[in-house]
C-alpha cells in the first residue's frame, strides 16, 4: 500500500511556470521535427529563448582507421550543418529568438553543460521508441536525459503523429504519480500549466498491487490513494482548478496510456526516477513505455 504523504507546502505553485530558456535538440529525424515544432510553440507561448542543438558523438569514430575516421566525420559534419542549415532556411524559427548550437562528445554530457551554461528551464527531444534488446544495447538518449536533467524534459514519442498548432493549447493535462521522490515537482508543473492554460487536471495514481480484492477493500485502497493525491495540490488551487482524481488498479503503464486516451490529453506529467548508471539502457521501465505508447508528449520532472 502507498505511503501516506505528509501535507508539504509546494513552493510558489500557484505561479506560472517559467520557461524563458528551451533546449531543443535534433537529429533531423521526422520525430525531432516534431518535437521542434512543440519547443517553438511552447516558445511562442512563453516568450521563450530557444537553443537548437545538435551534437556529433564520437562513438562510430573511435575504432577506423585514423584517415578513414576523420573522412567520415568530416561528411557526417557536414551533413549536420545542412540539416541545421535546412531547418533555418524553412522559416521555422522565423520570429523565435534562437541560437544553434553545433556540439561535439557524449550527448548527455554535452546536454548537461549546456542546461548549467544556459540555465535551461526546458529541454525538449525526441525518442524513436526502441524495443527491449535495442535499447539495452545501444540505450535511449531521451531517457539518458530525463533520467539526469535537473530541470523539466518533454519528450515527443513516436506514436505522437502530429505536431502542435503554431501556439501550444493544453485543453486536458493528465498527471499520473506513485508518490515517489519528483512527485511534488511533477506536480508542480501539472497544476502550474493547468492555470496557465486552463486546462483539465486528471489526477492519477495506479495500485498495482491489491493488498486483497474484498469489494471493501478496494474501496479503503481507492480511498486512501485518493486522499494523498489531494495532498499533492498546491494550497490556493482550489480558486482556480477542480482537479478530477483516479485511483485505478492495473498495470501502471496500460492504465494511463488508457487515461490518457480517456481523457483525451495533450500532455501527461510525470516524475522521473533519477539514475545515474546505465540511464537510457534499462529496458521497459514505467516513464520511457509511457513515452513511447503516448499519442501526446510527456513533461517529466526528475525526483
Amino acid at each position: 500500500m502507498a505511503q501516506v504523504l505528509e501535507r508539504k507546502t509546494i513552493h510558489e505553485i500557484s505561479r506560472k511556470v517559467a520557461l524563458t530558456k528551451i533546449l531543443a535538440t535534433t537529429d533531423f529525424s521526422p520525430e525531432s521535427d516534431r518535437a521542434l515544432d512543440y519547443a517553438l510553440a511552447l516558445a511562442r507561448r512563453y516568450d521563450a529563448r530557444i537553443y537548437l542543438t545538435h551534437v556529433l558523438a564520437p562513438d562510430p569514430f573511435l575504432y577506423a582507421e585514423p584517415a578513414l575516421a576523420e573522412a567520415t566525420y568530416e561528411k557526417v559534419r557536414q551533413a549536420a550543418e545542412q540539416g541545421i542549415a535546412d531547418i533555418l532556411v524553412s522559416g521555422k524559427l522565423r520570429g523565435v529568438p534562437h541560437e544553434v548550437l553545433l556540439e561535439e562528445g557524449n550527448v548527455w554530457a554535452v546536454i548537461a553543460k549546456l542546461i548549467e551554461k544556459h540555465e535551461i528551464d526546458l529541454v525538449v527531444t525526441a525518442t524513436h521508441g526502441r524495443g527491449k534488446v535495442q535499447k539495452v544495447l545501444i540505450g535511449s538518449v531521451a531517457e539518458e536525459i530525463f533520467r539526469q536533467a535537473d530541470c523539466a524534459v518533454l519528450t515527443v514519442g513516436p506514436r505522437v503523429k502530429d505536431g502542435p498548432p503554431r501556439e501550444v493549447e493544453l485543453k486536458n493535462i493528465l498527471f499520473a504519480t506513485d508518490f515517489g521522490h519528483g512527485a511534488e515537482k511533477a506536480a508542480a508543473y501539472a497544476f502550474s500549466l493547468a492555470q496557465e492554460h486552463g486546462a483539465r487536471l486528471t489526477v492519477l495514481h495506479v495500485i498495482q498491487e491489491a493488498t486483497a480484492f474484498t469489494e471493501e477493500s478496494v474501496r479503503r485502497q481507492r480511498e486512501f490513494n485518493v486522499q494523498n493525491l489531494e495532498r499533492l495540490v498546491p494550497e490556493g488551487a482550489e480558486n482556480w482548478c477542480k482537479p478530477v482524481f483516479r485511483a485505478t488498479f492495473g498495470e501502471a503503464v496500460e492504465e494511463i496510456i488508457t487515461m490518457a486516451r480517456e481523457t483525451n490529453a495533450d500532455l501527461i506529467v510525470m516524475g522521473a526516477k533519477p539514475r545515474r548508471s546505465l540511464a537510457g539502457h534499462v529496458p521497459a521501465t514505467i516513464a520511457y513505455s509511457v513515452v513511447t505508447k503516448a499519442r501526446c508528449p510527456v513533461l517529466t520532472a526528475r525526483g
